[in-house]
């Protein structure tokens, strides 16, 4: 028997345990297994292991996606994101600009497109911002889990969406984001006490602060000194 004359959800079922890359490749010997590869039902979770695996046409996003997950394990690079953007060098600057727009656009992607995901798991995305995690809440009415986990641009902003739009959450982690405070894990805490919060060293990381913003702190140690 050829595998063309399998049905469609024997042919569900084989793809299911490809790679995207070995689907995609798959998908591209005829008409009928291209159609296999875009049915939604084969895409009820995703993860990638890098941002830049998101330029790559090999998956497909629609409302059967369940579980998503976007990491990014290369160290040298994360060290570079993590920096504030007023202290980044030029250098640095251009490494960024590379790619500081990918997560952000593709999870704008996913909020048009993927109401039913239920799962939400983003580590060392270092430029996914406030409005991204916000977005997503609004759009994903279903969620119910979200790990952010060493997204430094994430703040409090992230926790009072949480309050206001979470409703069918059920579990939260917000791991190593250092501009995360205890203030705004307590507030959700009050008004989301349903929920299963976590934050493991964020609270007790030093956050960002503008240089600018140092200033008077400097001014009241020298006062300080000079009257001690």
């Amino acid at each position: 028997m050829h595998l063309t004359q399998l049905n469609r959800e024997c042919l569900l079922h084989l793809f299911s345990f490809l790679d995207k890359d070995s689907r995609r490749s798959l998908s591209l010997t005829c008409h009928q297994l291209r159609e296999v590869f875009l049915d939604p039902r084969l895409w009820n979770l995703l993860h990638f292991s890098s941002p830049c695996q998101l330029r790559r046409d090999n998956f497909v996003l629609g409302p059967s996606l369940r579980y998503l997950t976007v990491c990014w394990y290369s160290s040298r690079v994360l060290q570079v994101c993590n920096i504030e953007d007023w202290l980044k060098s030029s250098f640095q600057k251009d490494i960024c600009s590379k790619h500081e727009s990918l997560v952000s656009t593709f999870l704008a992607h996913v909020c048009h497109t993927c109401p039913n995901l239920r799962s939400l798991t983003l580590s060392g995305c270092g430029h996914i911002t406030d409005q991204d995690v916000i977005s997503m809440l609004r759009s994903c009415r279903k969620l119910s889990c979200l790990h952010l986990e060493n997204c430094v641009r994430i703040t409090d902003c992230s926790l009072e969406g949480v309050a206001a739009h979470g409703d069918s959450l059920e579990e939260v982690k917000v791991d190593f984001c250092r501009n995360i405070t205890q203030a705004g894990l307590q507030a959700v805490r009050e008004k989301r006490p349903n929920i299963q919060l976590s934050a493991e060293r964020s609270a007790d990381m030093i956050p960002d602060s503008k240089p600018e913003e140092k200033v008077p702190l400097r001014r009241t140690l020298q006062k300080l000194l000079q009257f001690s």
